[in-house]
């Protein structure tokens, strides 16, 4: 399977979602944020520069903690922390440079009220782009999306992922 992963129970999906827009969502258990970094490293071994991974959950579901696992599988040691405050941090130094933008701050308004222009360094074609709170860009285009995760609280540190092509 394109997400297996350790010990992440996999619910759904088919033998091989590939890259496919219509594949049927996976659906994985996460006990808590090792397995949930190992989902998200099984995502990033699929992505190239250019692409962009849509994550939506609630506050503290674990969007960061997914973006964390996927970072450091994509070649980059140190830190990762959440841009919410910042808006974008920047990781550099791996097999492709990622950035990893939280909209949440830009408000009801979001990118609508702002220069569209704001994120386009950020969404290259040679980086990869981790999107925590995509509904808050409106109708800016986020480039091409390549993954889109949904996260959930399912009591103390256990999350429900669910993980869909484009």
């Amino acid at each position: 399977s394109a997400f297996a992963c350790g010990s992440a129970r996999s619910m759904a999906g088919g033998a091989d979602a590939g890259r496919r827009a219509d594949a049927q969502p996976r659906v994985v258990e996460s006990a808590g944020a090792p397995e949930t970094e190992a989902v998200a490293a099984e995502v990033a071994a699929r992505l190239r520069p250019g692409d962009v991974v849509l994550l939506s959950g609630d506050v503290g579901a674990g969007k960061t903690t997914f973006v964390r696992g996927a970072v450091r599988a994509l070649g980059h040691p140190g830190r990762v922390t959440s841009p919410t405050f910042t808006i974008v941090n920047r990781y550099e130094g791996g097999r492709v440079p990622v950035s990893h933008l939280d909209l949440y701050r830009l408000g009801e308004h979001g990118l609508d009220a702002e220069d569209p222009a704001l994120l386009a360094d950020e969404l290259g074609p040679d980086r990869i782009a981790f999107v925590e709170w995509p509904e808050a860009a409106g109708s800016a285009p986020l480039g091409p999306v390549a993954v889109r995760v949904t996260i959930r609280h399912r009591g103390g540190d256990r999350r429900t992922l669910e993980i869909a092509d484009g």
